[in-house]
């Protein structure tokens, strides 16, 4: 992925809390976005990890951008558009 700035609409911050919460946290500020609109996540917890890239692999939505930093994870995810099944 590249450096450059990702536009934020809402960041959240997980650190400290243990799993399922950062994704938990992230999906409630998912839902009160419009498809585009991209949510940073921060969080501490390695469970995070594996939570975050199933999560995108599974829903709508496209996880941008994950960095490792040195005490913490961050996660800009893109909220996608929900379509019914069996609309194209």
């Amino acid at each position: 992925m590249s450096n450059e700035s990702i536009k934020t609409t809402v960041e959240v911050d997980a650190r400290g809390l243990d799993c399922p919460m950062p994704l938990l946290k992230a999906k409630l500020a998912l839902n009160g976005c419009n498809s585009g609109d991209v949510v940073r996540v921060l969080a501490t917890d390695a469970g995070s990890v594996r939570d975050f890239h199933a999560f995108a692999e599974l829903s709508a939505h496209t996880l941008l951008r994950f960095n490792e930093h040195e005490s913490f994870f961050e996660y800009h995810v893109q909220k996608g558009e929900y379509k019914p099944e069996g609309v194209a």
